[in-house]
């Protein structure tokens, strides 16, 4: 039986061994999947530590994206313009690195919930790891531009023009958002584990979908866009099952059914 983890701290929470063991059950592959608590100063020991093991490949989240990058031998494109991993593959030792956040975001958006992004106006909250997860894959659907924001304009703007030879970026700071709607909004803040809102206009949110990359509860950006005439508001439960599903496929070749492991995470939820 093949092995494979999640290391995380904090990672009581999660529900990745849930959904990897649906998917190993679906496909009829044989795996193990268990949840890794890593102590903050020693993430590098428990991965060496889980590859002599024989270990096969593993998750990462929070706080570990940047240090697995920096701990993988090859990296996909989409892990090297993340500038972080969430998922590792492991052969022979070595460690190949890639990202499926932002790819389980456009499954989630295009297929799950039919929105079509191409010659869309995408407004981005924040400019931190998880927008950097994202941008890529949102870009490669061709939208009519990405307009990001965030508190600090500097790191907007910075990171806008990193991505600006895969489409039309923007960056500005949130105090610069005109008040006037956007097709797509996606908060990518901290805020909602905060449970804090970002002051922002709400006109920006009449008519536009509305996407909380946070899942599990209804978060303030979530009660925000359903008070100011959003079209559709969703939280990224979808995201974290479709960024599964491209890991188990990064491992196994095979890339499992999601329609109704994410419906029965939704039934739970409600």
């Amino acid at each position: 039986m093949d092995k494979y983890t999640i290391f995380g701290n904090p990672i009581h929470h999660s529900l990745s061994p849930k959904i990897h063991k649906h998917f190993a059950k679906q496909t009829g592959h044989l795996i193990s999947y268990e949840k890794v608590l890593a102590p903050l100063d020693d993430f590098e020991g428990y991965v060496k530590d889980f590859v002599i093991s024989g270990g096969r490949g593993f998750n990462v989240t929070v706080p570990f994206k940047v240090e697995a990058y920096d701990l993988s031998n090859e990296l996909t494109s989409h892990a090297k313009t993340a500038g972080a991993v969430n998922t590792v593959k492991v052969e022979d030792g070595r460690l190949f690195g890639h990202n499926t956040d932002g790819i389980g975001l456009v499954a989630d958006l295009c297929e799950n919930l039919g929105l079509a992004i191409k010659d869309k106006d995408i407004l981005v909250l924040g400019a931190g790891g998880a927008t950097k997860g994202i941008l890529l894959p949102l870009l490669e659907q061709k939208p009519a531009r990405i307009l990001l924001a965030n508190r600090t304009k500097s790191k907007a703007l910075d990171l806008a023009n990193s991505f600006s030879k895969f489409g039309k970026v923007c960056g500005f700071g949130l105090e610069q958002i005109k008040d006037k709607p956007v097709d797509i909004i996606i908060n990518a803040t901290s805020a909602s584990l905060d449970g804090v809102m970002p002051d922002i206009p709400s006109g920006v949110a009449n008519g536009a979908f509305c996407y909380d990359l946070m899942y599990g509860k209804k978060t303030p950006f979530m009660e925000w866009a359903s008070s100011n005439g959003a079209i559709r508001v969703v939280d990224g439960l979808g995201m974290l099952v479709e960024q599964a599903a491209s890991s188990f496929e990064f491992w196994r070749c095979e890339k499992p059914d999601t329609i109704d492991l994410l419906s029965s995470l939704k039934e739970i939820a409600d």
